[in-house]
C-alpha cells in the first residue's frame, strides 16, 4: 500500500491520516512535525500492547517505561472509571500541558484515551495509532471521543480532534478474525450511506477482504477515510451531515447497551442495526426491494453474529429514548433510500419499530438465502 496522506479539517485544527504499510515505523519522523512536547505518554491495552508493544516503541523511539498507561479495552470498561484512572497514571507520570498523549489501540482506547486528552490539564496534544480496522476507516477520524454510562453508550464525552493519526494495515494481521470481520460492517456502511462504487466493490471483493487481502485492504481503507474526511470536515460537531455514519448505530447502541456490551463487538451490534434499518426503508416506502435485498445480502455476506436470542423491544424503547441522537424523547433514524444515499432524522411509529425488532431474525435470514 502505497503510503497516502489524507488530510482531515478541523475547527480545532487541521490534521492529516498517514495511512499505508509502514506507517508505524514513521511515527517519531511524523510526530516531531508536530513540534516539541515536554514527554510522550502511550495510552493503549494489555493485549494491544503484548501484540504491538515493541513495534510501537521502535516506532516512537520511547524508551521510557512509566511513559505507557494500560487498561482494559473492553467495552465494559469504556467508562468514567477508566478514565479517573488514566488522568491520575498521567499525573503520577508527570505529564503536563505540553505533554503528547498517543492512542495506540481500536475505537475503546481512542474513545478513552481521546476524551482523557480532552480533558486532561483542559487539553493536551493528541495522536491517534488505531489498529483494529473499524478505528483505522472510522473512529480514530473525525475528534469524537466518549465513554458509556450505564443508561447508554457514549453519554460523556467531547468533541477533540487528533494532531495526526497513523494508520497501518500490517497491524490488522494481529486481528483475532472475530474482532477484523467487525470492522467490515462499517466498511459495508460507507458503502450504503455515501458511495455506490464502494458498495460494488465490496461485493465482488468480500472473500478478499475476509483474507485480509493487502490489496483490496488498501483500496477499502483509503476510501472510507476519505468519506469520514470528507463528511467530518463539512460537519464536525455532528449538526446535519454528519448523521448519516450514524447508519445502523441507533439501535446498535441500543443492543449493547441492553447486553451490556457483553454479547456483541461493535461492529456486529451495527450489523443488526443496518439490517433493521434497511428494513424500516423498505416498510416506509424509501427504499426498493431490491436495493434492500442487495444491502441485506452484502451484510450477511461479512459472516455471522450474536444472536437476538432474549432481547425484547420493549427492553429497547427506553434506551432509544436516551439515545444522546434522540432528541426530547424522541428516536431519530437514519434510513437508506438507496445504496449511497440515506436520509436522517426519521421519526418511525414505536409499532412499526417493535414489529419490525421481532422479525428481524427470520427477515435477515430469509434475505441471505
Amino acid at each position: 500500500m502505497k503510503m497516502k496522506r489524507l488530510p482531515v479539517r478541523s475547527s480545532g485544527g487541521n490534521y492529516v491520516v498517514v495511512a499505508g504499510a509502514g506507517a508505524i515505523r514513521r511515527a517519531s519522523q511524523e510526530m516531531s512535525a508536530l513540534g516539541n512536547f515536554s514527554s510522550v505518554h502511550v495510552v493503549s491495552s494489555r493485549k494491544v500492547w503484548r501484540a504491538l508493544g515493541k513495534t510501537i516503541q521502535r516506532g516512537l523511539r520511547l524508551s521510557i517505561h512509566n511513559a505507557i498507561h494500560l487498561f482494559d479495552d473492553a467495552e465494559s470498561a469504556k467508562n468514567l472509571r477508566s478514565v479517573e484512572q488514566l488522568a491520575r497514571s498521567l499525573s503520577r507520570a508527570g505529564a503536563d500541558r505540553k505533554s503528547l498523549l498517543v492512542a495506540v489501540g481500536g475505537g475503546v482506547v481512542g474513545d478513552v484515551a481521546g476524551f482523557v486528552a480532552a480533558t486532561y490539564l483542559r487539553g493536551i496534544a493528541l495522536v491517534h495509532i488505531p489498529t483494529t480496522l473499524v478505528a483505522q476507516v472510522d473512529s480514530s477520524i473525525g475528534g469524537k471521543t466518549g465513554v458509556n454510562l450505564a443508561e447508554g453508550k457514549n453519554l460523556v464525552g467531547a468533541f477533540y480532534p487528533p494532531r495526526l493519526v497513523l494508520t497501518d494495515p500490517k497491524v490488522l494481521l494481529t486481528l483475532p478474525h472475530r474482532e477484523y470481520r467487525s470492522g467490515l460492517y462499517e466498511v459495508v456502511k460507507y458503502g450504503i450511506i455515501a458511495d455506490p462504487e464502494l458498495f460494488a466493490y465490496l461485493e465482488g471483493h468480500m472473500l478478499a477482504l475476509l483474507r485480509r487481502d493487502a490489496k483490496a485492504l488498501a483500496w477499502v481503507i483509503a476510501r472510507c477515510i476519505r468519506i469520514k474526511a470528507h463528511v467530518v470536515g463539512r460537519d464536525e460537531h455532528e449538526g446535519g451531515l454528519r448523521h448519516i455514519l450514524n447508519f445502523g448505530h441507533t439501535l446498535g447502541h441500543a443492543l449493547e447497551a441492553a447486553t451490556r456490551y457483553r454479547r456483541f463487538l461493535h461492529g456486529e451490534a451495527i450489523a443488526w442495526g443496518m439490517l433493521a434499518a434497511t428494513l424500516f426503508g423498505l416498510a416506509t416506502g424509501r427504499l426498493r426491494e431490491g436495493e434492500a435485498m442487495r444491502m441485506m445480502r452484502l451484510i450477511g455476506s461479512v459472516g455471522p453474529v450474536p444472536s437476538l436470542a432474549g432481547i425484547r423491544a420493549a427492553q429497547l424503547r427506553s434506551i432509544l429514548a436516551g439515545d444522546k441522537k434522540a432528541r426530547g424523547g424522541r428516536v431519530l433514524w437514519v434510513l437508506p433510500r438507496r445504496v449511497g444515499k440515506v436520509e436522517w432524522g426519521i421519526d418511525l411509529p414505536w409499532t412499526l419499530v417493535s414489529r419490525t425488532f421481532a422479525e428481524l431474525p427470520r427477515l435477515s435470514a430469509t434475505a441471505k438465502s
